[in-house]
């Protein structure tokens, strides 16, 4: 298991993020042969959506072998509507490998998956992409992951060069030039001695490498400070450095160019952690108490389901194995739903292809056939041990399509689809609008409903007709009031009544909703359980929660507003659950509609990158999209403009600024928040 590394690739899009992944595939001889991102032949960018676009769409998991270690790597998307696959697969990996732009920088999408990455706890290297095009400036990009990500990046090799002066990278360490043979596309390296001039320039990046480091590994201190140390000394801080995230080495290159590569798989396996190293996950038992999980390949099976897909009407669960193993005809039990399932098959995925294995121990990642009721997020576990992990966090969709289909027959295939690719996507919502009979598919997104209708295209032969998109809203008030339900009528054959009252406020925006009791009934249990039974509080509380899912103004969820139940009328033989409930829901609206009601828009964070000549235009086409600018920086020779707007006045905003700017401008949207407009 110490050989065990699991790590994903993370990265704003067109970082190079694919690029690196099939060089490291090829160089482990993996792969016998290079695909291009560009000619659409990578192998982890499978989809005919992402060979077409050039970008990538779905996590693809894949396994290689390197100097004794056995790597499972993830490719993540770096578009911002598919966050969620970088979510999901950062729950499950123990390192990362961040790649940046030499050129571009720290990018708006770096900085989420970084965060993401953090929110995790997962120690991280970082690989400069593109050192080899014009304007890539090395220091410059470590300067942006100091201010921009909080990062503390030590260099492990520099650049030769920059730009079209790019000549190969130097190993601070070894004090060694390497140079990547480009007639067998890299994979030869030759190694030799700094040449004085190179030394000139690589000796202070050696000192400073060793000063920090000193700083971020007190046992390396002392070392440091009496002037005794090895080579052996030095690797051995960095590894307790980086797996402290007290720094983050840093290497550098060009993947496209075959330069850079294989360091960053030494130092994957050197630096990097196994499933031994990183903290035990804690599930939680039937009675909730916390109960850590560590890496046991002997105890009983605890796996974590952080992918599913569907195919041929079967489910594929990508599954991270923490504690025991796994076999062909294993049962398993759901803990969400207390449902066992048996393994049928279990496979080492490679992107799109798969190896059937008949067992998986602890630390790996393979996907399982014939867990029926596997969603994302869920925990199985052996029946003599039911804990459920931490579940992955999904994100709430803020744009909506409509979709109708052309005739009875594409209704139902239709439907079958999005059923899918729902059960695929924690971010994609389906719901049937009654009034119109349309299918109202939420996404992340115009281009995450654009490869969806794509996908519907290719794979169910069907193209129904699609409104315009709408924009997600939420609710809030800005105003105390008070509410007053009473409900008194028979439902079916039995009579129910129930009578609430209570009291709404806004909360600041971001704190979420909070639904509380107030002082009617007496502090003493006892007594105050005499005069309003639990089932009857509990209704009503319910009652409030069910109501806050649409608002008097929108019909859209309600947030960041404090509701206070102030009295629940209880009469003898009269007050029922479902009267408290519905009563409850009628209070909450009519203190609603008297609250001054608001709707909340999705706002937008907008990153514009623009020559000087076309910025005039840039803000003035960003302005009349409601947009706010809130930083202007000049980086890599290009003007970066940054600013909030609404969602609902960026639609085809992407190709006006293309039409401004000559095509020269780069654009990146990433909601925010829900806020006033």
């Amino acid at each position: 298991m110490k050989n065990i590394r699991n790590i994903g690739i993370i990265a704003h899009i067109d970082a190079g993020k694919t690029t690196l992944s099939e060089r490291m595939l090829y160089y482990s001889r993996k792969i016998h042969r290079l695909g291009e991102v560009h000619d659409g032949t990578a192998t982890m960018d499978y989809m005919p959506e992402e060979q077409e676009r050039g970008i990538t769409i779905m996590s693809a998991c894949t396994t290689c072998q390197w100097n004794g270690h056995t790597i499972n790597l993830i490719d993540t998307p770096g578009h911002v509507d598919f966050t969620i696959e970088v979510e999901r697969s950062l729950r499950v990996l123990d390192g990362a490998v961040g790649v940046f732009c030499g050129v571009a920088g720290v990018e708006p999408q770096s900085e989420t998956v970084w965060r993401q990455s953090e929110g995790f706890g997962v120690p991280k290297i970082a690989f400069i992409n593109k050192m080899d095009r014009m304007g890539a400036d090395f220091a410059n990009v470590l300067e942006g992951m100091k201010k921009r990500l909080g990062a503390n990046p030590l260099p492990l090799t520099i650049p030769n060069g920059e730009g079209e002066a790019f000549d190969g990278v130097l190993d601070l360490l070894a004090r060694e030039h390497l140079d990547f043979d480009q007639a067998d596309q890299g994979r030869t390296v030759t190694r030799r001695p700094w040449s004085d001039a190179e030394a000139a320039v690589a000796e202070p990046w050696r000192e400073s490498l060793l000063e920090h480091l000193a700083e971020a590994d007190e046992p390396f201190l002392d070392l440091y400070l009496g002037g005794e140390y090895s080579l052996d000394d030095v690797r051995a801080a960095l590894r307790r450095a980086t797996l402290s995230r007290a720094v983050t080495p840093v290497f550098c290159g060009s993947a496209l160019r075959n330069s850079g590569v294989q360091p960053v798989l030494d130092a994957v396996c050197d630096l990097l952690p196994s499933p031994l190293d990183v903290p035990a996950p804690v599930g939680r038992d039937s009675e909730g108490h916390e109960v850590p999980v560590p890496p046991d390949a002997a105890a009983p099976a605890v796996v974590l389901i952080f992918k599913v897909l569907m195919e041929n009407g079967r489910k594929l669960a990508f599954a991270r194995v923490y504690a025991g193993s796994l076999h062909e005809g294993d049962a398993l039990t759901n803990t969400a739903g207390r449902t066992e399932d048996r393994i049928s098959r279990i496979y080492r995925m490679h992107a799109d292809r798969r190896e059937q294995l008949e067992s998986a121990s602890t630390g790996e990642i393979v996907a399982l056939v014939g867990l029926r009721g596997a969603h994302t997020g869920e925990t199985y576990c052996h029946k003599s041990r039911l804990l459920a992990l931490e579940a992955i966090d999904s994100y709430a969709p803020v744009i909506t399509l409509a979709l109708e289909p052309r005739n009875a027959d594409e209704g139902k295939v239709l439907d079958e689809a999005l059923a899918r690719y729902a059960a695929e996507d924690p971010t994609l919502a389906v719901r049937m609008d009654e009034e119109t009979a349309c299918r109202m598919v939420s996404g992340m997104g115009e281009l995450h409903l654009d490869v969806l209708l794509e996908r519907m295209s290719r794979e169910y032969g069907i193209s129904p007709r699609a409104g315009h998109p709408q924009v997600i809203l939420r609710e809030t008030v800005r105003k105390e009031a008070d509410g007053r339900g009473e409900f008194d009528r028979e439902l079916g054959k039995e009579h129910h009544f129930g009578h609430v009252e209570l009291h709404v406020r806004p909360l600041p925006r971001g704190t979420g909703n909070r639904v509380l009791v107030g002082d009617f009934l007496p502090a003493d249990e006892a007594e105050a359980r005499k005069l309003l039974p639990r089932p009857l509080l509990d209704a009503a509380l319910e009652g409030v929660r069910d109501a806050l899912q649409s608002g008097a103004l929108t019909g859209y969820p309600v947030e960041d507003v404090e509701v206070t139940l102030t009295a629940v009328e209880r009469r003898e033989g009269q007050t029922t659950v479902p009267g408290c409930h519905m009563a409850a829901g009628m209070a909450l609206r009519e203190a609603l509609a008297a609250a001054s009601p608001v709707a909340l828009e999705p706002l937008m964070k907008v990153e514009i990158s623009v020559p000087d000549e076309f910025l005039g235009a840039a803000i003035s086409l960003f302005g009349t999209a409601g947009g706010r600018v809130e930083d202007l920086e000049d980086r890599s020779g290009l003007k970066h403009v940054r600013g909030l707007a609404p969602l609902r006045k960026l639609f085809g905003f992407s190709t006006s600024l293309r039409s401004a700017t000559q095509g020269r401008a780069g654009l990146v949207l990433t909601f925010d928040r829900f806020d006033l407009p």
